[in-house]
């Protein structure tokens, strides 16, 4: 019977401080990992790992900005340094909703530094230190349904996570004999507190009713698949990018 007990791993999360990078250092807490937290806001991943202890969980902050390239090694090596890495969850990503024509140079290098020569950085680096290590292990990216379709006014944001879809699947291919599995999660849209006034709106109504389930995701509907890819009952599976969106990818055009 496959299991998803994460008892004795060890994984890092990046994005922690807030959204679903938090919620994903909870989850894989509670399947039993040692849990490092990774984000800027120091703060916020103080409080996070003050939650995850009172819970029974394992969890340590680490300073983290994914794009710098020495700051990603830092962290790394610091959890190397602790015991070994066996799960990372590529989870850090921001946005900037303009159309192309009104997107500044700089909002794009914003979007696509985080999002996707972010992802390349931690996953570049964890990957060194696994095979390293020689135990094998789980990279996670966090992409989106839009690097699968796209919608308006968000051009660099669906342009990174296209390319973290085929990042994942090149990485994938070059890992796979070291044991390393690199896989996708393509999130649809989630309730959160940043967007739930948006979807109380028209057109963010207009928008739910386009979705074939006729409702949000809510985060704890990424779990199955989050603690599938991260433990070993995904033994099989690597360069998969697999859509957790109330099949909206399937809706009609």
């Amino acid at each position: 019977m496959p299991s998803f007990d994460l008892t004795g791993r060890r994984c890092l999360v990046t994005g922690a401080s807030s959204g679903l990078g938090r919620h994903f250092a909870q989850v894989i807490a509670r399947a039993g990992a040692d849990v490092m937290v990774g984000a800027r806001r120091a703060e916020a991943l103080e409080t996070l790992c003050d939650e995850i202890h009172r819970e029974g969980g394992k969890a340590r902050p680490l300073a983290l900005d994914v794009t710098d390239q020495a700051s990603v090694v830092a962290a790394v090596d610091d959890a190397v340094a602790q015991g070994g890495l066996d799960i990372l969850i590529n989870n850090a990503g921001v946005t900037v909703t303009k159309s192309a024509l009104e997107l500044a140079e700089s909002e794009w290098d914003q979007v696509l530094d985080t999002n996707l020569k972010g992802t390349f950085l931690m996953a570049q680096a964890a990957a060194r230190a696994m095979k390293a290590y020689g135990r094998g292990g789980s990279i996670v990216n966090i992409a989106s349904i839009l690097g699968l379709r796209v919608a308006g006014h968000v051009p660099a944001y669906a342009a990174s996570k296209a390319g973290v879809v085929h990042l994942t699947k090149a990485m994938a291919l070059e890992l796979a004999r070291d044991g390393i599995r690199v896989n996708a999660i393509c999130p649809g849209y989630m309730e959160t507190d940043l967007n739930r006034e948006f979807f109380q709106s028209e057109a963010g109504r207009a928008l739910i009713r386009r979705i074939p389930q006729r409702r949000l995701g809510r985060p704890e509907e990424l779990d199955g698949v989050l603690l599938l890819l991260c433990s070993e009952a995904s033994s099989y599976i690597t360069g998969s990018i697999l859509a957790v969106d109330g099949g909206h990818l399937v809706s009609s055009l």
